[in-house]
């Protein structure tokens, strides 16, 4: 079923290139050029077909401002996500209406594309994300150990209500992680509420955690529920925990050892009973050294932690991902689903993929656009993948010896070091006598070691 989308401005070229817009995204845009119109048409409004999925809202306009419309909309249906439309000079009004319950706000001039991808978000968090039809992500897959390492965590925690720490680098797919953490936990039927705290402007993070009273603060119009009480008796999904502020971190603990915490302006205590599942791309340790994470926050989080691996470091997976995410691109456009020929899955296998799974996803949804016949070659290829520039060949010897440490680890293979520092000795002698047309005396000087020392090594090593 196609989104309804309510469009308030005055400007009539405002309602007719977003309505444009909007249509070609699939969406069902209406427009009105004063709020007292929409709020009219919303009382008339007696299904929920007719009803908005979203409003996109000026805030200076004749009549009642859309400051004004949105403290309506508070108390009508404050389950429909609004975004406010607003000049830069209108940027402490946008704060102020971000605060009273806007999901998003919109400068002008904006990008239409922008506008669009705005749009879809805000009603992608308006659907219940603990709907399993609803995940903005695949099933999770893997056959590489690291993954089977994740999911037997996942089902190890099933029964659990502790506070989960999830790491890896950006793309890996935390979020995934956390819905089935809280999918497979006594809470599933509960909600799962997310938040991002590196997108979220300082000065509103608090408010958006907490809720505010209303009065608390300049433009909060109404009172407003938090994050953590959204999420009573089900899970609160933290992404970027690391780039939370000092001061933030503090009432963070508080909330996480009492289970009370009092909302901005408020003098009422609330209570929760929530399960926290924090998530993060940086070294929480070393921002820990640094004074800027708590320590006693980061032991509180960090209960129970699950790592994600990089993509590069489950190449075996690489395959299988791309062809469900050939398969998912296929479904959005209603096409047939392409597949990749040999040589490109080759190329897929050995690229150091910087984006991890995210960034394979885009790129099959891309092929799948760009593609001209059913089997994905080489010349689709876009620049980077196709010239091998960012390929396997160039991550150092280093890093290489690193994923090979941690494949070694994650298999449960024992007496490591020797293992390595064997097949490390065995491989500079071999080279080194290559290089030297097997001459002992001169390979011994290259390696830096005596030709006695050399010649025991070869009679161990052999």
């Amino acid at each position: 079923m196609n989104k309804n989308v309510w469009i308030i401005d005055d400007d009539p070229s405002i309602r007719w290139v977003l309505t444009r817009a909007l249509k070609k995204a699939g969406m069902e845009p209406r427009g009105f050029e004063a709020g007292d119109d929409a709020l009219d048409r919303f009382g008339k409004n007696n299904t929920r077909n007719d009803k908005p999925d979203l409003i996109i809202t000026d805030i200076r306009m004749p009549g009642i401002s859309g400051l004004e419309l949105l403290d309506s909309l508070q108390e009508l249906a404050p389950d429909i996500p609004v975004v406010v439309m607003t000049a830069h000079s209108d940027l402490d009004s946008a704060v102020s209406s971000y605060r009273s319950g806007a999901f998003e706000y919109l400068p002008k001039p904006f990008d239409l594309k922008e506008a669009v991808a705005l749009a879809e978000r805000a009603m992608q968090r308006q659907e219940p994300v603990n709907d399993s039809t609803q995940t903005q992500f695949p099933e999770l897959l893997g056959e590489a150990p690291a993954m089977q390492n994740v999911f037997r965590a996942i089902g190890r925690l099933s029964r659990s209500h502790i506070n989960i720490l999830i790491r890896g680098e950006s793309g890996t797919g935390k979020e995934l992680v956390a819905q089935a953490l809280h999918r497979n936990s006594p809470r599933a039927t509960r909600p799962l509420v997310a938040i991002n705290t590196a997108a979220i402007p300082s000065e509103l993070l608090e408010s958006e955690l907490f809720g505010h009273e209303r009065g608390a603060f300049t433009g909060a119009q109404s009172q407003r529920k938090g994050r953590f009480e959204q999420a009573h008796t089900g899970t609160l999904f933290l992404d970027e925990i690391g780039d939370m502020p000092t001061a933030l971190q503090t009432r963070l603990l508080r909330v996480l050892s009492e289970g009370r915490f009092y909302r901005v302006g408020g003098h009422d205590q609330i209570e929760v009973d929530v399960r926290v599942i924090a998530a993060t791309h940086q070294n929480l340790e070393v921002l820990v050294e640094q004074g800027k994470f708590r320590e006693d926050l980061f032991h509180r989080l960090n209960v129970m932690q699950i790592t994600l691996p990089p993509l590069c470091e489950r190449r075996e997976d690489i395959g299988t991902l791309a062809k469900q995410f050939l398969q998912e691109a296929a479904q959005e456009l209603s096409v047939e689903p392409k597949s990749l020929e040999p040589q490109v899955l080759t190329i897929f296998q050995n690229y150091r993929w910087p984006g991890n799974v995210r960034e394979l996803q885009n790129t099959c949804r891309r092929l799948t656009v760009m593609a001209p016949s059913q089997a994905i070659t080489l010349d689709d290829l876009p620049e980077e993948l196709r010239d091998g520039e960012n390929d396997a060949s160039d991550i150092s010897w280093q890093e290489q010896l690193r994923q090979v440490v941690r494949q070694q680890l994650e298999r449960g293979d024992t007496d490591i070091l020797t293992s390595l520092n064997t097949q490390f000795e065995k491989l500079l002698i071999e080279q080194a006598l290559d290089y030297t047309g097997g001459h002992k005396q001169q390979a011994a000087k290259k390696l830096g070691v005596g030709r006695n020392t050399l010649t025991r090594k070869l009679k161990e090593l052999t």
